[in-house]
């Protein structure tokens, strides 16, 4: 089977730069490294290939060979030693797997960032508030100030020679990663502090005040720089993220910026219309229930609802009217609704209740359908 163009391999074009020829073989060798694909043959013979390509046309020496002669000019002894070399390919693994293996080349592991689930209530989280919350985290040890050593004195690191990173062999592939014993600090401690045993971090549970800017919503975060767990040997701290939850209220429901909430009113109210007072986040105001109204009408009450957290717009709030049925009635007034249903009864019912007889002349169309 003949082999591919080298070109072709990486997906490159002929006139590619050093720059794009790594970056492409960064890419494949990503994708198909065995490490990633343990059960998947076909990979590892695609990773092979971008190897071989990329171990010629990244030697300027042999690209030229291969340009002229193509893969002839390593056939038989025709190519000479060189290459990119496992120098290079170390480079470049340690590029790509860097963080798989501990660490990329040097630079202390940043400390992790937290969560925390704030849950408030409807008012809180409309109108705003600040609380104090506590979080168990891991803090710079007060003894060594963050570093880790008892006498705050670092000598270089053993085992990596102070680059902070060691090459691993395995079979063919040299892969660099951040060094095991200075986790690729480049610096070890001889003297470790007694409180911290060296790791420059101690258990803590700290309060923090938190503000929570008024119109935040169940989702929203707040992100709060620095307040994360502190890294190690005294590394950057990671940030903390307060995460809103909004309870469920027992009058309004809230859709974004809008507010709903359902108004119960008598059947004589809706027949005859009413004024009524309902709740805002600002107080009563009242409404004109017009006569004639029926349940689920709505009312739509411009900028009563919630104001937006990031445009400063006020959302509407939305009162849906239900027609109560009334219970427990007393004599009289059993007497007046038997009288009101007679009149129904005794004159023309359906200019009264055009729904019901829209509803009554759908079901003969389609018992008309079903028996026909």
């Amino acid at each position: 089977m003949s082999k591919r163009d080298y070109y072709e391999v990486l997906g490159v074009e002929r006139s590619v730069t050093e720059v794009e020829l790594k970056k492409s073989f960064r890419r494949l060798a990503m994708k198909y490294h065995p490490d990633r694909n343990p059960d998947d043959p076909h990979a590892q013979e695609k990773f092979k290939e971008a190897k071989e390509a990329y171990e010629v046309l990244a030697d300027a020496q042999k690209r030229a060979m291969y340009d002229q002669h193509g893969h002839a000019a390593f056939e038989g002894g025709m190519g000479g030693r060189g290459g990119a070399g496992f120098g290079d390919m170390g480079d470049i693994f340690g590029d790509i797997f860097g963080d798989i293996f501990g660490g990329g080349r040097g630079r202390p592991r940043r400390g992790a960032d937290l969560r925390y689930i704030m849950e408030l209530d409807l008012e809180e989280a409309v109108f705003g508030i600040e609380r104090t919350i506590e979080i168990p985290t891991q803090v710079n040890c007060h003894h060594c100030n963050g570093s880790g050593s008892a006498d705050g004195k670092t000598v270089t690191c053993k085992t990596c020679h102070g680059h902070g990173r060691v090459r691993m062999q395995n079979g063919i592939f040299s892969i660099q990663q951040a060094c095991p014993h200075c986790g690729g600090s480049g610096q070890a401690i001889e003297k470790p502090c007694r409180h911290c045993h060296g790791e420059g971090r101690l258990e803590e549970t700290r309060k923090l005040s938190v503000r929570i800017p008024a119109g935040v919503d169940t989702g929203d975060r707040i992100r709060l720089a620095g307040q994360g767990e502190a890294g190690p040997a005294g590394a950057e701290s990671g940030d903390l993220y307060v995460e809103v939850r909004v309870r469920e209220h027992a009058i309004f429901q809230r859709d974004g910026n809008d507010l709903y909430c359902e108004v119960p009113i008598r059947f004589s109210q809706a027949a005859l219309g009413a004024e009524l007072a309902v709740p805002t986040l600002e107080g009563e105001v009242p409404i004109t229930i017009p006569p004639e109204t029926q349940t689920g009408q709505q009312f739509r009450l411009r900028g009563r609802g919630v104001k937006s957290v990031r445009s400063g717009r006020h959302g509407d709030l939305i009162c849906r009217v239900v027609v109560e049925t009334p219970v427990r009635l007393t004599k009289e007034q059993r007497e007046l609704l038997e009288q009101l249903e007679a009149s129904f009864v005794e004159g023309d019912a359906e200019k009264h209740m055009p729904r019901a007889k829209t509803w009554v002349d759908g079901v003969k169309q389609f018992w008309s359908r079903v028996t026909s």
